[in-house]
């Protein structure tokens, strides 16, 4: 039996690969660097890989997956909205993804923390996401 704090866990890193998932889709037809699209497209894939592998975790566990809070989506749309209506330059693609990477790495390791007792599975995959925001947002340095 799983308990509170593993499904806690899961059920947050398969709201933030969702959450990359959506702000990735939001930009993604606007970016107009061939490498900076493709670098995108690879991490979009990666969240949805772990996001799939989080949901079949979840499932064994009896229990569903977890969207993004209506807040966040919101207030991400908004932001992307308003930025791109400035500047609608892959550097300014860059910078929105980046905030988004920083809000996302601090928010897994708030949940690591919080959900302390949840079992190593979940918490590797949860290693495994900050990995992959780290990394994106190091690749994005260059576009910024």
């Amino acid at each position: 039996m799983t308990n509170k704090d593993t499904l806690c866990l899961l059920k947050e890193c398969d709201s933030g690969t969702k959450m990359a998932v959506s702000s990735i889709d939001e930009i993604l037809d606007k970016t107009e660097e061939p490498k900076l699209k493709q670098l995108l497209s690879e991490t979009k894939e990666h969240h949805e890989k772990l996001g799939n592998e989080i949901h079949t975790l979840l499932i064994k566990q009896g229990s569903k997956d977890q969207e993004p809070a209506p807040m966040a989506k919101s207030m991400s749309w908004l932001k992307t909205t308003m930025k791109m209506g400035m500047d609608k330059s892959d550097a300014t693609i860059a910078d929105l993804i980046t905030d988004g990477c920083n809000m996302g790495i601090k928010s897994l390791y708030k949940y690591m923390n919080q959900y302390a007792a949840a079992d190593n599975t979940s918490k590797d995959i949860c290693k495994r996401l900050i990995s992959i925001e780290e990394t994106l947002r190091r690749d994005l340095r260059c576009y910024l």
